[in-house]
């Protein structure tokens, strides 16, 4: 048996599966994700109904204003996932052999890191595109008509240009922290899918089973890590809050929303991002495995079930 190793064509095809299904899942429930990213950044905004903000975004700025961003979005989400089952899977394959639970947690971090510090740039300027030209309930700290990014290489260069570096990685440090996200749903859906696996006597898993699956693991990942998103959202949109410094940290933010707005602050938006990332990560695993699935069988043959593992 050949020597596992980091760089290999199989985790190749594990990344491009993976970039290929997050950009195909996001496509379809991107609204929820506009629906989100307008509540954790209007602070006016009190209503807590996904689907009638939804419809308010659709009466006010048509089908548009529900879509908008979408392109960045889906190349950041590419790139972002691309690096990140890359680093997974030729992690897992190197140094988790024997397929443990915790090693997969440890493995996910690090393979979050490696994401974060990569990818961080095209999320600041994705952050704000989605939010250019918005209607704003009741105004934002951060008023979005002082950005005007043509793209996402204009929106990097501009940020680069008059932010700086520091710019361009605002929110790394709750991203970082965030690792755990990506971390605690792939462990909790290997631990799933490998007792399926189990249960049906088959390494191929349907796709009904595989959503579910999905969806469970980022459900728990995202109720545990919801808050620290929260304000990882505002640092990349660039608020800033009265009394507190214009590059306030993490733990600074954190309690200026609960002195303000209360426990209930911290999960101001939770119900559309339930919703938008349970059902984006349950049909980006469904496609990622039968993305793989066609690409090992038709490439690799027989080798195929050798070298996913």
């Amino acid at each position: 048996m050949a020597k596992a190793t980091l760089f290999s064509y199989s985790n190749l095809v594990h990344a491009v599966a993976g970039g290929c299904g997050s950009a195909v899942a996001m496509t379809a429930f991107y609204p929820l994700d506009t629906v989100r990213t307008r509540l954790q950044l209007e602070e006016a905004r009190t209503s807590r109904n996904t689907f009638a903000i939804m419809a308010e975004v659709f009466k006010d700025e048509g089908l548009a204003g529900l879509y908008r961003g979408l392109f960045p979005v889906i190349e950041s989400l590419y790139c972002s996932n691309f690096v990140y089952f890359y680093t997974f899977h030729g992690l897992k394959r190197v140094a988790n052999e024997d397929k443990t639970i915790l090693r997969d947690l440890l493995l996910g971090m690090v393979a979050g890191c490696v994401n974060v510090m990569t990818t961080n740039p095209l999320w600041v300027v994705n952050t704000r595109m989605k939010m250019q030209g918005a209607r704003l309930k009741g105004g934002s700290q951060a008023s979005p008509q002082k950005y005007n990014y043509k793209n996402l290489i204009d929106g990097l260069i501009q940020v680069k240009r008059k932010e700086g570096i520091a710019g361009l990685w605002s929110g790394a440090c709750s991203s970082l922290i965030l690792t755990i996200n990506p971390a605690i749903q792939f462990m909790a859906y290997e631990a799933m899918k490998r007792q399926m696996q189990k249960m049906y006597e088959s390494q191929q898993l349907n796709s009904l089973v595989v959503f579910g699956v999905g969806a469970v693991a980022k459900a728990i990942a995202t109720v545990l890590t919801y808050p620290i998103q929260l304000v990882q959202a505002k640092q990349r949109h660039g608020h800033t809050y009265e009394g507190l410094p214009q590059k306030a940290g993490l733990i600074s933010i954190m309690l200026f929303i609960l002195r303000k707005h209360g426990f209930r602050g911290l999960f101001k938006g939770l119900e559309a991002k339930i919703l938008q990332t349970v059902l984006t990560a349950a049909l980006m695993f469904v496609c990622y495995e039968k993305i793989a699935s066609v690409v090992f069988a038709v490439l690799m043959g027989n080798k195929k079930t050798a070298l996913r593992k």
